[in-house]
Parts: C-alpha cells; structure tokens; sequence
C-alpha cells in the first residue's frame, strides 16, 4: 500500500491492520549517461510496493534525500548538510511514528547510505521512541542471491552495472537508454589503493571517477523483472519477521527502563 495514495481514512485503517511501514531509501544521482537520477528511488520503492502486495504493509512515498556526497560534482545531484539531512530523517519517523506505527522499517537501495542508516538504529538508543526501528541488512538471502547471480553475463558490478539497468527496464523502460550505455565497462582506477585496510570519503570517486562500475550492455528486461522479484521476496520475508518480532520493543524498553533508573538514582541524596 502507498501511503500518498491513501485517503485518510484509508490510512487510519491500514495503521491498524498492517502496524509497519516501510521507508525505501534512495538519493538523487548520476548514474553513467543510460540511467537516470532517481534510479535507486525508483526501484528501490517498486520493491516495496511489490513486497508489500505480499507481505502487507504501508509504503512511504518516494524518499529522495541521503549521503550522496561523493556526487556533488555531477549535475543533477542533490545533497544535504549533514545536520540538516540527520534532522529531516529523524523528523520523518518521528512522523511516521506519530501516526501510529510501531514498527518501521528501512529498505535502503543506495550502498552510499549504508552506514548513515546503521548509525541512524544505533543512535535510536540515545532517545525512547514510540516506534521500533529495523534495518534490512541484506537485500537476499543467500539461496536467493545465487539465483541472482545465474541470471547476470557480467564479473564487474557496482554502479549502473547490468544489475540496474535491468532493473530499471523493469520499473520504467521510457528511463533508460540503453544507447547510450558506454562502449567500455568501467573497471576500478584504484586511486586509492596505496592506502590498505582505509576509508576516505573521496575513496569512491578515486575508483569510479564517472560515477559508472561495472558493464551494462547486456541488461535486459527479462533479466529486471527476475531480479526485482527476488529483491521484494526478500523485503517480504523480511516485513513477515519484523511484524512477528516482539524481541527488540522488550529489550528496548527493558533498555530504558534501566536507562531511567539510573538517572532517579542519581537524583537521590546521599
């Protein structure tokens, strides 16, 4: 169910019978010259669409906003100060939460956001919440990831590779230009490599300078639809176990509990 075409009452309703909802993450990006922009929104969210029509749940409208700063110097990109950025998405599910979630859960489909969102849940511990917040750590099981991988020609993936072009003729095909895909797959410069076991914020644009890893002359729309099955599948799966999960909302409030009774303690003279 997508939240923003809901009516109110609609809305009120699906709170009640599904208690989750689904927040698919993505940014603004370029994507070689055949994709566009919004390709990890775009297919990201339409696998939550299509997961929830399995498993159900509410989806939230198409969330464009992350770490994406390693972009900044290509047209089109749209970044956030990082202040700004951890405000607006604590306001978002404090929001969603407002309005009677219990359970809400991050389906991230941008691999720039991937410690952005773990910090998020750690940082979920610094304030009690009314809401439990999960994040799917892996988009498919493993079973499921080797059927992805007998689906692909290509060794070298990353960005705009044969895997979201794929996918994105799925979503959209009118959005992708397949003749534009370039001639050479882009492989890794490496730039940074002199710098073992190292993490810089620079470290992907001194890889992939064109904002481009892997080979997509090969994508098909066959090949997207399979793949975006097995991606809903899997947040399917996922959705069935967090709704089912009562483990996390006891430790959290067996967690602030004790976090309040230390401050009462302390607030006893001695």
């Amino acid at each position: 169910m997508r939240w923003e075409d809901l009516t109110s009452t609609e809305f009120a309703h699906a709170v009640r019978e599904t208690g989750d909802c689904v927040l698919a993450m993505g940014v603004l990006e370029k994507h070689s010259e055949h994709l566009p922009l919004g390709t990890d929104v775009h297919i990201s969210h339409r696998a939550a669409v299509l997961a929830s029509q399995i498993e159900p749940a509410v989806v939230f409208p198409p969330f464009y906003f992350g770490q994406i700063y390693e972009a900044r110097c290509f047209p089109g990109t749209l970044t956030i100060k990082p202040s700004l950025l951890w405000e607006l998405l604590e306001g978002v599910l404090d929001e969603i939460g407002r309005n009677g979630f219990k359970k809400i859960i991050i389906h991230n489909g941008h691999g720039g956001n991937c410690f952005l969102v773990k910090y998020l849940a750690q940082c979920s511990l610094w304030q009690e919440k009314p809401y439990s917040l999960y994040i799917q750590g892996e988009w498919l099981s493993p079973e499921r990831k080797a059927r992805w991988n007998s689906l692909l020609e290509t060794k070298l993936h990353g960005h705009a590779c044969e895997c979201e072009p794929s996918c994105m003729l799925a979503v959209d095909p009118a959005l992708v230009k397949m003749e534009k895909v370039p001639a050479i797959p882009a492989s890794d410069h490496a730039r940074t490599r002199h710098l073992t076991d190292s993490f810089s914020g620079i470290g992907w644009y001194g890889s992939y300078p064109e904002h481009y890893a892997g080979d997509a002359r090969s994508a098909t729309i066959e090949k997207g639809h399979a793949l975006m099955n097995l991606i809903a599948e899997s947040l399917a799966e996922f959705i069935k176990a967090v709704k089912a999960d009562r483990v996390v909302p006891a430790l959290e409030r067996e967690f602030f509990q004790r976090e309040r009774d230390i401050r009462r303690n302390a607030e006893i003279p001695m």
